[in-house]
């Protein structure tokens, strides 16, 4: 199925991105305001039934902005608690019990009002209720916009690892409104920059330049530098799940830093890391052992550990958490092949490639 890439024309405060899979699209729009403009989204809904999924956290602050443009509609919510820990299969039985009360017939549609543990959790609903209804994103978080939004993964946790419950399911459109970003805290705002950050490291080394000389106005959120990062971000991304869209073969480059990662936000309960946070660890590993294994320079490494720092990330393990313990969660990641480990390492910033059969003593190695 061949795929494009599709930019719509943009005006100086906001981007549209199309994403362009054969004779599906659905449009990725960036900026201030978006929430409250119900006309951009409100046209994607089908159907008379919406579900609204969202946290605690988020509802008290744009539940209503949203549900005052349902009008004349039938619609309820199914609220999270806030956090990691709330993404299981059984708080998506909990929302699928919400659908059949509210009725929701084929052409209902649930909106995923919140970070990427609402849009995986919501998204992953819409999956499985009546095998597949609409879902229109609407991250919170920047780490959202920029990543988990965009893409079409869907998913819940179990104790043993993340993301081992999901499905392929696109979105009907995403609205990420740079508004909401005002309310993030300065740690959550930081792990968004992370999957900012790994895009240009996967594949992109003027991107990883342009983020080199503004990381101090990403850092301090200027609002014209954050647009631009952002569309660049998800310019990238898109351009790569259109080529391959379930993840065949290059798809699996986006996971650059995932498998140490999701190993490190295991072992700490998912309450120790943030996901950005463990990915931008796990970068870091990935880039130490691409080094160990003579692939790449240590100049690399050091630039990204140094971009990763100016943004407030931590680049390093947390303490008390076990080398051998973090090795065989690693090999519970979806990239495993054949009890095998498959990692993303790299040949230096822009140059990411999938490596099999890696010496376990070589990660073992760079997890002290």
């Amino acid at each position: 199925m061949s795929s494009t890439l599709r930019s719509m024309s943009n005006t100086p405060s906001s981007r549209h991105i199309d994403v362009v899979l054969g004779d599906r699209s659905y449009t990725v729009s960036i900026g201030p305001g978006l929430l409250g403009d119900a006309a951009r989204w409100r046209e994607a809904l089908r159907g008379r039934h919406v579900l609204v999924v969202s946290n605690t956290t988020v509802a008290p602050l744009y539940l209503q902005r949203v549900t005052q443009a349902l009008e004349g509609m039938q619609w309820s919510t199914f609220l999270l608690e806030d956090g990691e820990s709330h993404k299981t299969f059984a708080n998506v039985g909990r929302a699928l019990e919400a659908l059949a009360h509210l009725g929701a017939t084929r052409d209902a549609c649930i909106l995923a009002l919140g970070g990427g543990v609402v849009g995986d959790l919501a998204g992953f609903t819409a999956a499985c209720w009546m095998r597949g209804i609409d879902f229109i994103q609407m991250p919170t978080t920047l780490l959202a916009m920029v990543d988990s939004s965009v893409g079409g993964k869907t998913g819940v946790n179990l104790p043993a690892g993340k993301n081992l419950i999901g499905a392929f399911h696109q979105p009907r459109c995403v609205i990420a409104d740079t508004d909401v970003l005002a309310t993030l805290s300065d740690r959550q705002y930081s792990a968004g920059l992370a999957e900012v950050i790994k895009g240009a490291a996967i594949g992109d080394t003027d991107f990883f330049a342009w983020l080199e000389a503004n990381a101090d106005a990403l850092a301090a959120r200027d609002t014209t530098t954050l647009i631009e990062a952002i569309a660049r971000k998800v310019s990238y991304k898109a351009g790569v799940v259109a080529r391959d869209e379930t993840e065949q073969g290059e798809r699996a480059l986006l996971n650059l830093g995932h498998t140490f990662g999701h190993a490190l936000e295991t072992a700490g309960n998912y309450t120790t890391l943030l996901h950005g946070e463990g990915v931008a660890v796990g970068m870091v590993l990935a880039a130490r052992l691409s080094e160990r294994l003579g692939m790449s320079h240590a100049t690399d490494t050091e630039r990204l550990r140094q971009l990763l720092g100016r943004v407030g990330l931590p680049t390093t393990i947390p303490a008390g958490m076990q080398p051998d313990v973090l090795l065989g969660l690693m090999h519970l990641d979806k990239k495993t092949l054949a009890g095998k480990l498959r990692l993303i390492l790299w040949r230096g910033i822009g140059r990411a490639e999938i490596v099999t059969g890696v010496d376990e003593s070589a990660v073992l190695a760079v997890l002290y």
